[in-house]
């Protein structure tokens, strides 16, 4: 007698999204019916939905969309907390989940890697699913990059015994003031670092910091963390329930521009990857997988998406492009770039973006962060401030928090560009840092 199983139906609020789209394709692989909503979808999220029929025919929030027929809403972070389409399903009974909150449901069942800190989250999970990926290891994950070898961003079967999550502090929904990465249990987990940031929802360093003191009292097994890192040092300091594991830096060699590990060639480098590595050297050491077997797999590796990311190279010079904005990590992706390329010049160019990197009383933490390259260069845009809804920052303001007196200040991208391409590339390199994209400068062919 054949049995019919109900299927499954999800509507995503918000499905436009980074995370969320891809989780409605996560799903809708799974098997589930899948619907979704937003107000504005953009390339690739777009492209993306479009191939497997779930964009929307028409953008905006439509309260008929839901139906006492759902069996979860999925709320993304762009939806506001009086969106009609979540007020009407409250008024269903329907449930309401923020995206870690169902990451977490379709989880519960498996064992749960976690990886935390201000930086290096992706990295770290990239290296990881690269290694289990190559091991033919079977497992679920969340990555907040587009990774080589990987359809989507998100994974969930109902088969897979391990989950590897990218755990972002940031809250989890319009209505769920909880960081996301409070709701996703770890059996394992990593702590790479803490460095102070999304100052527009964790006002005080101390009330950043003690997100990652939650985090780490939630870990049941094995917390591996950065002991390059004096914050994580003083929280391992305090009691815990779980195994602490620390990691730093991997003893490693740099001879014609290629680092190696063991007299493993990599295509990665800096002082940060290379923690980063260890780090998931060590999970995947936890997970059953020999250091022989880690270090073999990695060396294939070529990063992810924005992270010390080649753009274009020639004989004598480089353009790359790295996720950085915090101070932390602006002093050493510039540092690992003078490194690994010891005879060429650096010019490295930042772009204030972010919150927190827009706001007046946050600027005097950039203080010495760009006085490793041998050209500095700020950029931040004016519609950003205005949009984000920002007190206004002046060119002197930004030169007197960055405390270099040769620092470039600009505001207008075409003559970011037009300075760029103005200078002799002979033996130097270019590095481009933001989470943003420098408003639309393409990086291609910038400087031939």
């Amino acid at each position: 007698m054949q049995i019919n199983l109900k299927v499954v139906k999800i509507h995503l609020i918000a499905i436009g999204g980074s995370a969320m789209h891809n989780i409605a394709l996560a799903l809708h692989h799974k098997g589930y019916e899948i619907t979704g909503s937003d107000d504005a979808i953009f390339s690739p999220s777009k492209e993306r939905l479009e191939k497997h029929g779930l964009l929307p025919k028409e953008m905006g929030w439509f309260t008929e969309k839901i139906t006492s027929d759902l069996d979860a809403i999925i709320l993304g972070m762009h939806a506001r907390a009086d969106n009609p389409e979540m007020l009407k399903a409250k008024q269903l009974n329907i449930p309401i989940y923020s995206f870690p909150e169902y990451i977490y449901e379709q989880s519960n069942n498996k064992k749960r890697v976690v990886i935390g800190g201000s930086h290096g989250k992706t990295s770290i999970t990239a290296m990881i699913l690269h290694v289990l990926q190559h091991l033919n290891i079977d497992c679920d994950y969340m990555v907040g990059a587009q990774l080589e070898g990987f359809e989507t961003m998100v994974k969930l079967t109902h088969d897979a015994p391990i989950i590897i999550l990218e755990g972002d502090e940031y809250l989890s929904s319009p209505i769920d003031r909880r960081p996301k990465f409070h709701l996703y249990q770890p059996h394992i987990a990593v702590l790479s670092g803490i460095a102070w940031d999304h100052i527009n929802v964790f006002p005080t360093f101390e009330m950043y910091v003690d997100q990652f003191r939650i985090f780490k009292n939630m870990v049941s097994e094995t917390l591996i963390y950065c002991s390059a890192d004096e914050q994580l040092n003083q929280l391992a300091k305090e009691e815990t329930n779980c195994k602490l594991i620390p990691y730093s830096t991997l003893s490693h060699t740099i001879k014609n521009g290629i680092t190696s590990v063991k007299e493993t060639e990599l295509l990665i480098f800096g002082e940060h990857n290379l923690q980063n590595m260890n780090a998931a050297l060590m999970v995947c050491k936890a997970l059953g997988v020999s250091e022989e077997d880690f270090l073999k797999q990695i060396t294939t590796f070529k990063g992810a998406s924005n992270r010390l990311e080649l753009v274009q190279k020639t004989n004598n010079s480089a353009i790359y492009k790295d996720f950085a904005h915090s101070p932390s990590k602006l002093k050493a992706t510039s540092s690992a770039m003078r490194k690994q390329f010891a005879d060429r010049k650096l010019v490295a160019c930042m772009e204030l973006h972010t919150f927190s990197s827009l706001n007046k009383e946050f600027l005097k933490e950039y203080k010495g962060c760009m006085d490793d390259p041998d050209t500095a260069i700020v950029y931040f845009s004016l519609k950003a401030i205005a949009h984000k809804k920002l007190t206004h920052i002046t060119k002197e303001q930004v030169h007197t928090a960055f405390g270099r007196h040769d620092l470039l200040v600009f505001t207008d991208s075409n003559k970011l560009k037009e300075f760029l391409k103005s200078q002799n590339w002979e033996k130097q390199n270019l590095l481009m840092m933001s989470s943003g994209n420098f408003d639309n400068i393409n990086l291609e062919n910038l400087l031939y």
